[in-house]
């Protein structure tokens, strides 16, 4: 796991060391330690951006720090009756949030298949974080590429 981000991998060393199932509970777990929306972004939903490849409600947005590495800050909202979802963002949120921008497009595509949950979850519900990620690295994309205000 050399190409992702120390707190990264250890996610992913944290599900490749468990069975199946337990994989299944540490997502739950995950689901129940994603961080609420800060209230300028829950006063203003039309901040966020839809995936709308997951199965249930979730929508994010990030903030890049103006100047030095551009650290990336994520913000994510999705029901809590919707844990596989808020698994998902809470991984990547703890995973990604606070990286420098250039770090985070590092990650590969593919990471969310790192999690060894293929056959526990539909390919829909890992589509869905593919999803997730892809959409942050393009809005990390657009906010370093935007010419200063």
């Amino acid at each position: 796991m050399s190409e992702l981000p120390k707190e990264l991998a250890e996610i992913v060393d944290d599900f490749q060391a468990v069975t199946e199932r337990e994989r299944l509970e540490l997502l739950l777990e995950f689901s129940e330690e994603l961080p609420a929306l800060p209230q300028r972004f829950a006063d203003h939903p039309d901040l966020l951006e839809q995936v709308v490849e997951c199965q249930s409600p979730l929508f994010l947005t990030i903030e890049v720090e103006p100047e030095g590495q551009r650290n990336v800050s994520l913000f994510f909202s999705a029901p809590p009756e919707a844990p596989t979802t808020r698994g998902f963002a809470s991984i990547l949120h703890q995973g990604l949030n606070g990286l420098p921008a250039e770090a985070l497009l590092a990650v590969p595509d593919d990471m969310p298949n790192t999690l060894g949950l293929t056959r526990a979850l539909t390919p829909l519900r890992l589509r869905g974080m593919t999803a997730m990620l892809g959409r942050i690295k393009r809005q990390v994309t657009e906010r370093i590429q935007a010419p200063a205000v």
